[in-house]
């Protein structure tokens, strides 16, 4: 964000309703015992039907239409931190959301095939695309076609970068280097001199059936670094805009038999390695020694294979230090990826504790009395326009949504019941939006400087960046108020340009009632950025009373 003058004072906004979340507005939630355990995480087929809990475990919350005590709020802290630390990739993350969703009692359901007689009222389903994109739905047991659907969309990648598909670079002065690409707005100065992992999904042949799986792989240890020049090299060493194809390539090895411009074993030419054809083709095309390393990861996690079975790959390079708490009183979380995984995180476990049962841990049986679908979207490629199949602008979203109505219709469906789902329904566009920085308060517009700690910010844009208007902001308050949560409002100044969000696109497809809503962070699109240490756990109390009391609220509406 560009720092613009501005002669008039900061005030901080008022709060759209009273914070009547205890005496410390700073406050907790549900009780997730944290179990931080890498093993948790293994380079599972995504197909699998693994039971651990990616992110924390075992006490289920019971479901209760009350808002979350300060301890319960509190609570998610640490599993966040998990969360974020565990699943570097957006393939981690979206594998991470599955299992957890599994072991709450969710049943993973196949695009490609027919829903009609696996879909019941009651059930709680997801359906992922691309293993980086992820729909959660529960259908309420008094569900009736045409009701309503309560929707949290949110996209699950974050600013990263890629390896290229023939990453090899030529050997120089002695350094192996390897080929990357940015993802969005990644590889800024913020990324030099960072401990960078590799990870992702590897495609790989099963030598018994033939068949091609998929693998998720990532290294244990710091790979890459981006080295800066140090500053008494003078004016090339203050570069505003250093070269991002030759000036911010990490290294990954050292290779003494090579010197400046000359091909060793990790170099292969590139001229003869763009032809993907025969046995071992894409390893042939790849650095060797990341080849090595990558099959040894999978044969140390029990997959036995070899570089001949790997047939693609799609890895990314990414911040290696852990996310963790930080300040005074431990009232931060210094963190990578939390655009936008810290509300998508939040969703999730939102409708996991909205839907569980009330006195039995039987998440087979059916979750509630409700009359709605209530529905968390987690989408891929949110940074770079949401235009591929796995991104919010595709039909994933009200193709789900569609094929869940005719499944619970039978015979009966028609496209009036779909039409009418859609206009009966509200969506939370949820994505992070901008926390006060206290170094440039001229750049924001005077009441409307969210804080951190304090609660979910509603996001206004006069120019149709977001969803929001009137009647959805009135909604939101009223299921604020009603699950004692704290609103908090940004906008843009008009000489600063506004981001955007999967809420136009999504509301406008489907002709839903939309608002956009998320949690305040600083240093937006750094390799690292802040929120504070109750957030994770107050998205989850609001995204909880919006399903909670969606029936509620939306039946004060005319």
């Amino acid at each position: 964000m560009t720092r613009y003058s501005n002669k008039l004072p900061l005030h901080f906004p008022e709060p759209l309703v009273p914070d009547v979340l205890s005496q410390d507005p700073r406050i907790p939630s549900w009780p997730w015992a944290a179990s931080p355990n890498g093993s948790n995480l293994r380079g599972d087929d995504l197909s699998s039907n693994g039971s651990s809990s990616p992110w924390g475990s075992a006490q289920q919350p019971k479901q209760m239409k009350t808002s979350l005590s300060t301890a319960e709020v509190e609570s998610y802290t640490q599993p966040f931190l998990d969360f974020i630390t565990q699943n570097p990739t957006v393939f981690h993350a979206v594998d991470a959301v599955a299992r957890r969703l599994e072991s709450n009692g969710f049943t993973r359901l196949s695009s490609r095939e027919q829903w009609n007689d696996k879909i019941k009222k009651g059930g709680k389903y997801f359906v992922e695309r691309n293993g980086s994109s992820i729909i959660a739905f529960c259908i309420g047991s008094n569900y009736k076609p045409g009701n309503g659907a309560a929707v949290i969309a949110a996209h699950i990648d974050a600013l990263t970068t890629k390896v290229k598909p023939i990453p090899t670079k030529p050997t120089k002065a002695g350094y192996v280097q390897l080929g990357i690409a940015p993802y969005a707005g990644a590889l800024n100065k913020t990324w030099w001199d960072r401990d960078l992992g590799i990870g992702g999904k590897v495609l790989v042949r099963d030598k018994s059936t033939g068949k091609i799986q998929t693998k998720l792989v990532k290294l244990d240890h710091p790979i890459a670094r981006i080295p800066t020049l140090a500053p008494h090299f003078g004016a090339p060493a203050y570069d505003p805009n250093p070269n991002p194809e030759t000036q911010m390539v990490p290294i990954i090895g050292l290779d003494q038999s090579g010197t400046e411009g000359t091909n060793t074993s990790d170099n292969l030419s590139s001229q003869s390695t763009g032809l993907l054809q025969g046995d071992s083709a894409f390893a042939a095309t790849q650095p060797p020694r990341l080849v090595n390393a990558i099959t040894r990861k999978l044969n140390a996690e029990d997959h036995a294979t070899t570089a001949s079975d790997i047939i693609n790959w799609e890895l990314e390079v990414f911040d290696t230090q852990p996310a963790q708490l930080g300040g005074l009183d431990k009232e931060f979380i210094f963190a990578p990826r939390i655009d936008d995984k810290l509300c998508s995180y939040a969703a999730i476990e939102a409708l996991i504790a909205s839907t569980s049962n009330t006195s039995t841990h039987d998440n087979s049986q059916p979750t509630d009395d409700d009359t709605i679908i209530k529905v968390v979207g987690c989408f891929d490629d949110e940074e770079i326009g949401s235009l591929l199949r796995q991104g919010a602008n595709s039909n994933f979203l009200p193709s789900t949504l569609e094929r869940v109505v005719a499944a619970v219709a039978g015979g009966q469906c028609s496209a009036d019941h779909v039409s009418q789902t859609f206009a009966n329904g509200f969506m939370i566009s949820a994505d992070v939006s901008h926390a006060v920085n206290p170094n440039y308060l001229s750049v924001y517009l005077e009441n409307h400087a969210p804080q951190l700690n304090v609660g979910v910010a509603v996001q206004a844009d006069p120019n149709g960046h977001t969803t929001t208007n009137s009647v959805s902001t009135a909604f939101l308050q009223r299921v604020a108020e009603k699950c004692d949560s704290t609103l908090q409002v940004f906008q843009i100044r008009n000489d600063s340009r506004s981001g955007g969000t999967v809420g136009p696109m999504l509301s406008s497809a489907m002709g839903m009632r939309a608002i956009d809503a998320g949690l305040p962070q600083l240093s937006m699109h750094s390799i690292r950025a802040t929120v504070g240490n109750l957030d994770p756990g107050l998205g989850v109390k609001l995204f909880k009373g919006f399903f909670d009391h969606f029936e509620e609220v939306d039946a004060e509406f005319v």
